[in-house]
Order: C-alpha cells, then sequence, then structure tokens
C-alpha cells in the first residue's frame, strides 16, 4: 500500500478542515488508498493474462454479443465513481475470444480514470488495442455501448 497516497489523503483531511487524529479517522488514509488501489488496478492489470489463451479458432461470421456486463469506474475530472452496464458485439473474422472472458476485460479497463461519456468507445478501442489477442481482426467490426450513471 502506498504511503505517499496515505499521506495525501492526511493532508486533504487537513486541508478541508477535518482533524486526522480524531477517533473515526485515524484508519481513514490507509482505507482510502487501499480503495484507490483497487479502484485503479486496471493501471497493473496484464489483458494477455486476462484472456489466457482463451481464442478459438471458429468458422463463425455472425456477430458475437456479450449484454449487460456491470462495470464500476471513476471519473477522470473529478475522481467519483460512476458505475452501469455495457454490451459489447464484434464479428470474429475466423477467431472467438471465451465470452467469460468479456467482462474480465471490461473489469480492466473500468478500473483506470475515464471520462463517463467516452467509456464506451475507450473500452472498445482499448481493449481492440491488441486486437489479434482479443476482438480477432482489427478491421472487422467491434462495438461497445454503455449505460453509466455519474456522481460527478
Amino acid at each position: 500500500m502506498s504511503k505517499k497516497l496515505e499521506q495525501s489523503v492526511t493532508e486533504i483531511l487537513k486541508e478541508i478542515g477535518e482533524d486526522p487524529g480524531r477517533e473515526g479517522l485515524l484508519k481513514t488514509p490507509k482505507r482510502v488508498a487501499k480503495a484507490y488501489e483497487y479502484l485503479t488496478q486496471g493501471y497493473d492489470a496484464d489483458l494477455k493474462k486476462i484472456v489466457n489463451d482463451a481464442l478459438f479458432h471458429e468458422d463463425v461470421e455472425e456477430m458475437i454479443v456479450a449484454r449487460d456486463i456491470e462495470f464500476y469506474s471513476m471519473c477522470e475530472h473529478h475522481m467519483l465513481p460512476f458505475y452501469g452496464k455495457c454490451h459489447i458485439a464484434y464479428l470474429p473474422k475466423g477467431k472467438v475470444i471465451g465470452l467469460s472472458k468479456m467482462p474480465r476485460i471490461v473489469d480492466m479497463f473500468s478500473r483506470r480514470l475515464q471520462a463517463p461519456g467516452t467509456s464506451d468507445q475507450s473500452n472498445c478501442e482499448n481493449a481492440a488495442g491488441d486486437s489479434d489477442t482479443v476482438w480477432c481482426g482489427r478491421d472487422h467490426g467491434r462495438n461497445a455501448f454503455v449505460y453509466a450513471h455519474a456522481r460527478c
């Protein structure tokens, strides 16, 4: 856990007029640091490890859709939470990815700061960045649609 992050939270508490030595706040810097590490763990995640070779050669041309994938993220402007559901669709081009991997990929990219209004585009583009690993073909169609509730 980051001591620097804990110290920053202590400074924020002081700056807003709180007493970090107050009984109810004694462990707050540590709890907040732990929460931020969890909420931003997507920066340390490895897409190839998540996919774990769950790509399969299939002679399929129909669109593949995963619906109602829950996600939780944080706004890059205010660092406040937003959450919702994501739908992902792609055309396979000879390879399909295991459906259980799609929510894990969404979670990975959701655990990074982002603008709520562009999370659908960024999730799709980020995950498609290594298209041979994930979406099975850069030139084939892929899209993500997000319903989100922002708290900022």
